[in-house]
């Protein structure tokens, strides 16, 4: 039996990650701040902490060991070097999620080697609030280079789901619906998605493998911000007013100025096969339409 701790396990796909975790028979434990209730019942045992306070988390972990340690809620490399220390000799694998944000936009389809967090300067000190995407290149780079215990870092892109409390996809949906202006600075930027429950999935197994490192995590295959909007067009029979520039208020989160797409062959070729995006993102738009 696998004894897990998740921090941050209570929404999105890391409630999904839990629930995977439950049914194949581990023993998990989830930290949060205690804001948000869940599901789970006494099948998990809970640890109230704020993640960003280094003190509290390790009061409330104590002396624990854990097989596996999945950290969802890392942003800052101050957050990322307080968990180096903090499990140190007492976890037997880290799995950080971490962005496709890590990557500039435009070029080819990126591999985990265009950003290398093995080589990336680290400051001599750390911003007190990067923004994520350098927040995220700072906290790859501390784990893979102070961290003595195996450790990966999960590259996704935009997830989506009909639970996404962003609503990113939403945003789009009820833009259209209602006539409101949708900014999308260039629709024919190539992007990569992934489901929550396939997010989710892909930890629970990423959990069970030897690999390490940056690994990239979407479905096969590409879609671009007009795609989107057409089969949102097509589910609400109702034109979308789309312009290369709106206010901010207005600006579509898909809006990218260059494609911005991955390759996942590192994670295929340790054994996992990605579902293709045209076998959930039609269906999901279709959904979120009619609920609207």
């Amino acid at each position: 039996m696998q004894n897990v701790l998740i921090l941050g396990g209570t929404r999105f796909f890391g409630k999904k990650l839990t629930a995977n975790l439950l049914r194949s028979g581990a023993d998990v434990t989830i930290l949060t701040r205690g804001n948000a209730s869940d599901s789970f019942g006494p099948d998990v045992k809970r640890l109230i902490a704020d993640r960003t306070d280094a003190a509290a988390l390790r009061q409330a972990v104590g002396s624990g060991d854990y097989d596996v340690v999945y950290d969802n809620i890392c942003y800052t490399p101050q957050d990322a070097e307080a968990a180096v220390r903090l499990f140190d000799g007492r976890a037997g694998r880290y799995i950080v999620t971490s962005s496709k944000s890590v990557y500039p936009f435009g070029g080819p389809r990126k591999k985990e080697s265009d950003f290398d967090p093995y080589r990336y300067p680290l400051p001599s000190e750390y911003p007190d609030k990067p923004d994520y995407a350098e927040g995220k290149r700072l906290v790859e780079t501390v784990l893979f280079r102070q961290a003595t215990f195996p450790a990966a870092a999960v590259r996704f892109p935009i997830v989506l789901g009909s639970d996404d409390y962003t609503r990113r996809l939403h945003f789009h949906i009820e833009h259209i619906k209602q006539g409101l202006p949708l900014g999308i600075p260039n629709p024919d930027a190539l992007l990569t998605f992934i489901d929550s429950d396939e997010a989710a999935s892909f930890l629970g197994w990423l959990g069970t493998s030897a690999l390490e490192g940056p690994v990239n995590a979407c479905s096969k295959g590409e879609t671009t911000p007009g795609k989107i909007v057409s089969l949102i067009e097509e589910a609400l029979n109702t034109k979308a007013h789309v312009a290369d520039k709106t206010d901010d208020d207005h600006m579509s989160p898909f809006g990218v100025p260059e494609s911005w797409y991955m390759d996942t062959s590192k994670a295929e070729s340790a054994g996992y096969t990605f579902r293709q995006l045209d076998d959930w993102l039609p269906d999901l738009i279709r959904k979120l339409a009619g609920e609207s």
